[in-house]
């Protein structure tokens, strides 16, 4: 599947060292001011290239506006965006033509397609996200004018939670050729209550799923998340006074439906699979071997992976608020 929601569609298009990446947004409501300078600052926080901390690849990553937009406005019909792939080393990948990289999709498209772009792992790539991010600036600006904002943090790279210990660490497994993960959190603000539908159609689940459909991400909290299994319900349950709620351990949402509390989401990022470490693999004839990756590779994806995880939360958001819109039309 490469198109992710209902009321306000995306189709994400592109490999990792094609000619470009790009996105379609469908359902996006006529009318709203749209232009590049909306889109570019969140690519800007995605993109590698800026720091000691990330990916080397230098992709400049400038959105382009192909349809959708006239005179400064949406039209409500599909817009189309693309950046181009100006950083890609295709011949970094050569020696993967028959190797597997370990914990990269690289096995498991074979078996599924009989095929697969080993140039940095195609679609499978986190180069893939572009079109995400570009979406989930749209998304971001119509929830904006409904008073939502959506934002993010590190909170910790591989047990650390200080930013000098965390620079700290990237830049010495960087050094030793190896890579950690870490986990981050993504907060909503400003939701209102009653977005989500019981029983299948649940806010936190479609929350879950967002987030898990990022390449990196293996684990996924609402509020407090796991650590909801020690307590008791007298510790755990959030009181309800005139004034509202006393504590948001369940991170905003009630069966599945928003509380109008804040929306607090964690997730879990495994190390980078791309190391320079000597790794144990087959090739495609199932022979025993030994790869060393090369190329240019994040020592750790969490500094870069914030504004996916917000595009994608926003896009979730934008999406039961235009269900919630079409439910209460319906009730008129």
């Amino acid at each position: 599947m490469n198109t992710f929601g209902t009321n306000f569609r995306i189709t994400t298009f592109g490999e990792s060292h094609g000619a470009a990446v790009g996105v379609v947004v469908d359902g996006c409501p006529p009318g709203m001011a749209l232009g590049e300078n909306d889109i570019q600052p969140l690519l800007d926080r995605r993109r590698p290239g800026t720091s000691s901390l990330v990916s080397p690849r230098e992709e400049h990553d400038r959105i382009g506006i192909l349809s959708g937009v006239f005179e400064g406005k949406t039209t409500g019909t599909p817009i189309a965006m693309m950046v181009k792939n100006e950083g890609a080393h295709p011949h970094d990948y050569e020696e993967l033509r028959t190797l597997f990289r370990p914990g990269h999709a690289d096995f498991t498209y074979q078996q599924k397609y009989g095929i697969r772009d080993y140039r940095g792992g195609g679609r499978s790539s986190g180069r893939e996200t572009v079109g995400r991010v570009a979406a989930g600036a749209i998304a971001m600006k119509y929830l904006a004018t409904k008073g939502i904002a959506v934002s993010g943090r590190i909170v910790s790279v591989h047990g650390r939670t200080g930013a000098g210990e965390i620079e700290a660490e990237i830049l010495a497994v960087k050094n030793a050729g190896d890579s950690v993960g870490g986990t981050a959190e993504i907060v909503a603000t400003g939701c209102p209550a009653g977005l989500g539908d019981p029983v299948f159609g649940k806010l936190d689940a479609a929350i879950a799923g967002a987030m898990m459909g990022i390449g990196a991400v293996k684990g996924v909290e609402i509020g407090d998340g796991f650590a909801v299994a020690g307590r008791f319900g007298s510790e755990n349950n959030d009181p309800i006074s005139k004034n509202g709620f006393l504590s948001n351990h369940a991170g905003g949402i009630l069966g599945g439906i928003s509380s109008g509390q804040d929306i607090v989401v964690r997730i879990a990022v495994k190390p980078t699979s791309s190391i320079a470490k000597p790794q144990r693999t087959v090739d495609i004839h199932g022979n025993d071997a030994e790869i060393t990756v090369k190329g240019r590779h994040d020592p750790c994806i969490v500094p870069r992976i914030i504004p996916v995880a917000e595009a994608m939360l926003a896009l979730v958001l934008i999406d039961a608020m235009l269900e919630q819109e079409k439910y209460r039309s319906k009730g008129e």
